[in-house]
């Protein structure tokens, strides 16, 4: 599992937390075998250049998710299975958290958990979908620590 934390939101969120919820993810999704996910906690400035240049919205957003299409780019031999990404605008997740009167933790867990389902194939296009897709979002942070 690779987690890159830009500078300075290090010190806001740590990364044991992020692998934690990660691994709780993964083994509720029953995710089998070891595989590779990318966390990156960045700011506003790097949140919006993502969102515009793939998503071609130019606005900040709180969290990104890039699945990687097997298909498209087959696992090398030696190497673990690479799922995708996950962005997340700390910042952003920041006044999320104060505007929901809960922890910073708790709102980065939820963003985290949100993009992850994403690149399991989970989405919220449709009514149907976006229930199945809360339902498991609530699912998935009733097993994670409170903070």
């Amino acid at each position: 599992m690779e987690i890159q934390v830009e500078r300075p939101w290090g010190r806001l969120v740590k990364k044991a937390w992020l692998k934690e919820i990660v691994l709780t993810l993964l083994e509720a999704e029953k995710v089998g075998g070891r595989v590779t996910v990318g966390v990156l906690l960045t700011g506003d400035e790097t949140i919006q250049a993502l969102n515009r240049s793939y998503r071609g919205r130019d606005e900040v957003t709180d969290v990104l998710s890039f699945p990687l299409e097997p298909e498209s780019f087959p696992t090398p031999p030696g190497q673990l299975p690479y799922l995708g990404e996950v962005a997340i605008s700390v910042p952003q997740a920041k006044r999320q958290a104060e505007e929901a009167g809960h922890s910073l933790d708790q709102e980065v867990a939820h963003l985290l958990v949100h993009g992850l389902l994403h690149i399991l194939g989970y989405d919220h296009e449709e009514e149907e979908d976006a229930q199945r897709m809360e339902a498991k979002e609530a699912e998935i942070l009733n097993l994670l620590p409170r903070t």
